[in-house]
């Protein structure tokens, strides 16, 4: 008989009935929004890499403590909330489009650091 999770320890953050098909779900819609980025953008290449290995992590198993051992960025419930905010940010970033040029040039030392006194 399998370990049923009663809480997370973790005040407010109930326990994910089904945290395996809710992050295989989050995961896919992830990869389609960055799919209609350009594969120069940098947001999308290092987003994709780990949101495919983690993606791979579902592959090989079910059981959430292993999921969350193996991915080692918190409990299944954590991760749900980190994929649930990289959706939201990927889209964001869909419609931002920062790998675009900028519409005017910056100012001169904007992007220096650390900044030079004046």
């Amino acid at each position: 008989m399998a370990f049923v999770k009663k809480t997370t320890g973790l005040v407010g953050l109930a326990v994910a009935a089904n945290p395996h098909y809710t992050l295989g779900t989050l995961y896919g819609k992830i990869l389609r929004t960055l799919q209609k980025m350009p594969e120069s953008s940098v947001y999308r290449r290092y987003t994709e890499q780990i949101v495919k290995e983690r993606a791979a992590v579902l592959k090989q198993t079910k059981d959430p403590y292993e999921i969350e051992t193996a991915i080692n960025c918190g409990q299944a419930e954590e991760l749900i909330i980190q994929a649930e905010n990289e959706l939201n940010l990927a889209r964001k970033m869909l419609n931002w489009k920062p790998w675009e040029p900028l519409a005017s040039k910056p100012p001169k030392g904007q992007w220096d650091w650390p900044p030079t006194k004046a």
